[in-house]
């Protein structure tokens, strides 16, 4: 399970697949964190919510490795990641996570079954195998069908899939998604979110999901709340105790 913790700042869960500890980050002169502790489990789906400005994708991205905290650590299992160069935390990012943003990033000029394939061809995977995968990634979102589109070929709802898809196709240890369905409509977004935590439940792949939506956020096992840069331990939900996670699926 997933243990969270407001001030003062607990030690990390032992055998924690990714944990923060006092996480501060300013911008100028704006604190953004303010000494947040959390840590996530193998396989746990964990919602961050807050009002805009909170500091929830400043956290997100801290612990993928994509900004440097002020102070304060982050943790890859036994492994500080914080503190490691940018070539070596890209690296991580490539091999170890996946990054999924509200809007998805996938490459116009790219097929989709060549979107999803980049993330292994730039970890020196052979094209053929990479092609192969990619086409088996796309058949688990049910996009197959668009392999040899381009994404202005596609609705959103579908080159967000291809973007998911993207972002397991190394299977990943952590899948971090910033607002992955802000840019889609209810159903769509609720499509999404159903092939996403379902194949990353089968996958055991640990999710870490940025929101601002109640609804987005009864998909996760449990909710924490960041309020200006501090967790709000009142406000944190443990769903799978509570009837708000029932429609989740589940393998």
């Amino acid at each position: 399970m997933t243990t969270t913790t407001s001030r003062p700042p607990a030690e990390p869960v032992t055998g924690a697949v990714l944990s923060g500890r006092a996480l501060v980050k300013s911008y100028g002169n704006s604190p953004a964190l303010r000494g947040v502790s959390l840590s996530a489990a193998r396989g746990d789906v964990l919602a961050i919510t807050g009002p805009s400005g909170s500091g929830k994708s400043t956290l997100l991205l801290c612990l993928a490795g994509i900004l440097r905290p002020d102070a304060g650590e982050v943790r890859f299992g036994d492994r500080r990641i914080d503190t490691e160069n940018e070539a070596t935390r890209s690296r991580l990012r490539r091999r170890e996570f996946g990054v999924l943003f509200q809007f998805g990033q996938v490459v116009p000029e790219l097929t989709a079954q060549e979107n999803v394939a980049l993330p292994l061809l730039l970890s020196g995977v052979r094209r053929r195998e990479a092609m192969t995968a990619a086409r088996l990634w796309l058949d688990r979102f049910g996009v197959a069908d668009l392999a040899d589109q381009r994404p202005p070929q596609m609705s959103g709802g579908q080159a967000q899939r291809v973007a998911v898809a993207r972002a397991m196709v190394t299977e990943p240890e952590v899948l971090f998604a910033d607002e992955p369905t802000g840019a889609l409509d209810s159903l769509a977004g609720e499509q999404v979110l159903e092939q996403l935590t379902r194949v990353a439940r089968e996958a055991d792949t640990t999710v870490l999901l940025v929101t601002h939506d109640a609804k987005v956020a009864a998909y996760a096992d449990r909710e924490i709340v960041i309020r200006d840069g501090l967790l709000d331990a009142d406000a944190n939900v443990d769903h799978s105790a509570s009837s708000i996670g029932q429609h989740r699926i589940h393998p």
